[in-house]
């Protein structure tokens, strides 16, 4: 019985970093560069193939970076790629990452011939003086010309981003936005709070900062989103995602359900075979390291020893998952979600029974009214994620 595989793709391109991002991204490499890391990216992958004949992808995701920038024959290059060493699930979830401002009707017609069956379009707001401020390089035209390109090219499952927080943003711009993409029914819609991170351009334009909405404002938002989406047929299933009935992401919920995933490319995160591990982010070491791998892979008889060699060079954080440590993760995640953690499930996973874990914690906070707790779930009711941060702290194992 094969064992179930997510795979994400990091892509690190862009046109041009946005004021905000602190994302393993570049903006100055040429094509030559973006050439040498895909052909690395293969390389990697191939790494796997002795792993390979024992999962079956389930998902498969495009990230970044801006993925829709590449030329679409790269796109498929890594997708014959990841389908010559694993096998891909016959209706599987594949997931591309793009920009408004990339998005062209040929490209899109060619990824949904490569089997990529769903887009996530970072449109952030409809307000196009708010996009200039967060540096973005689309405006809500092109948003626009973009996904219904993509309706046009045979998408039926596609993902709207949409910012809330950006300087100078109100409650009615926020709103607006809503309002705006839900008129083009996208299946899925995410909609995020801005986070201000060290030594990006925003976090140093103190007339920017000034502009950020305040806690309270920045709270009434959120009530609000969840408010419009739900009234307009949008099921809230994780803290910031809302859907139609069906279309929740299966890869994100790979990631909130503890399930086994596999991150290829500079920087990319995964969690296989018990350990949870990043690749490095210096582009110029990966690519280094790669070159080496393509060059004495093939000469190599101790495959399973030169997997090993390569991965200590290749990785970095590698965190073993004792036991103590995936419970505090399924909680963590789980909690995430607005249905919560499964009693079965945990019984399941663990061999304990929630309760013999956690009864005392559980117990104060649904008398608190921050948490609901049957016999099939425990999840967080609406109080307990506005202050889920702090609740989430006390179901550490320690």
């Amino acid at each position: 019985m094969k064992k179930n595989l997510s795979i994400y793709i990091h892509i690190p391109f862009c046109v041009k970093k946005c004021k905000y991002c602190d994302f393993l991204s570049f903006d100055d490499q040429t094509y030559a560069v973006q050439l040498q890391y895909i052909n690395a990216l293969r390389t990697e992958i191939s790494m796997y193939r002795q792993f390979a004949d024992r999962y079956i992808i389930k998902t498969i995701f495009f990230g970044g970076g801006t993925p829709s920038m590449l030329d679409e024959s790269l796109i498929e290059t890594i997708l014959s790629t990841i389908r010559s060493v694993f096998e891909v699930d016959r209706f599987p979830e594949i997931t591309l990452e793009a920009n408004p401002g990339t998005l062209k009707y040929t490209n899109l017609l060619a990824y949904y011939s490569y089997g990529i069956n769903r887009l996530s379009i970072g449109l952030q707001s409809a307000n196009d003086e708010l996009l200039k401020k967060l540096g973005r390089i689309h405006n809500y035209d092109q948003f626009v010309a973009g996904f219904t390109s993509a309706r046009r090219a045979g998408f039926q499952n596609i993902s709207v981003d949409v910012m809330s927080g950006i300087p100078g943003q109100t409650m009615r711009d926020l709103a607006d936005t809503l309002t705006r993409v839900m008129e083009y029914r996208p299946e899925h819609i995410s909609v995020y709070g801005l986070q201000v991170e060290e030594e990006t351009p925003l976090s140093k334009d103190t007339a920017l900062l000034k502009e950020i909405p305040d806690e309270e404002t920045d709270r009434n938002m959120y009530a609000a989103t969840k408010t419009i989406l739900a009234t307009n047929g949008y099921d809230r299933y994780e803290f910031s995602n809302y859907c139609q009935p069906g279309f929740e992401s299966r890869h994100n919920i790979v990631y909130w359900t503890g399930g086994e995933y596999l991150g290829f490319g500079l920087g990319a995160s995964s969690y296989f075979k018990g350990e949870r591990f990043s690749n490095i982010k210096d582009i110029r070491k990966y690519l280094e390291i790669m070159e080496d791998v393509n060059r004495d892979m093939p000469q190599t008889l101790d495959k399973y020893k030169f997997f090993e060699n390569v991965s200590k060079t290749l990785r970095s954080e590698v965190t073993t998952m004792y036991i103590d440590r995936r419970i505090e993760e399924f909680m963590f995640l789980g909690l995430r979600m607005i249905k919560g953690v499964s009693r079965r499930e945990f019984k399941e996973r663990f061999n304990k029974d929630i309760n013999d874990v956690y009864a005392p914690v559980i117990n104060n906070y649904v008398e608190q009214g921050f948490m609901t707790s049957d016999c099939d779930r425990v999840a967080l009711t609406d109080a307990g994620i506005d202050v889920s941060n702090y609740i989430l702290s006390d179901f550490i194992l320690s």
